[in-house]
């Protein structure tokens, strides 16, 4: 009984510390407006570093 014990308690734990995590990361994403950061690493796949119009 007490390792069932145990092993909630470990499972209410790291549910708790995912929480956290994922709103850290929603907190990152939107409340620090990196949207400036976003948007230039959004168009990284289109700049044309070396002038050539294609791939072949």
């Amino acid at each position: 009984m007490a390792l069932q014990q145990i092993f909630d308690n470990a499972s209410s734990i790291m549910t708790l510390i995912s929480f956290i995590t994922f709103l850290g990361i929603l907190l990152w994403t939107f409340a620090l407006k990196r949207n400036a950061d976003f948007a230039a690493q959004a168009a990284l796949p289109f700049a044309d570093e070396d002038g050539e119009s294609g791939h072949g």
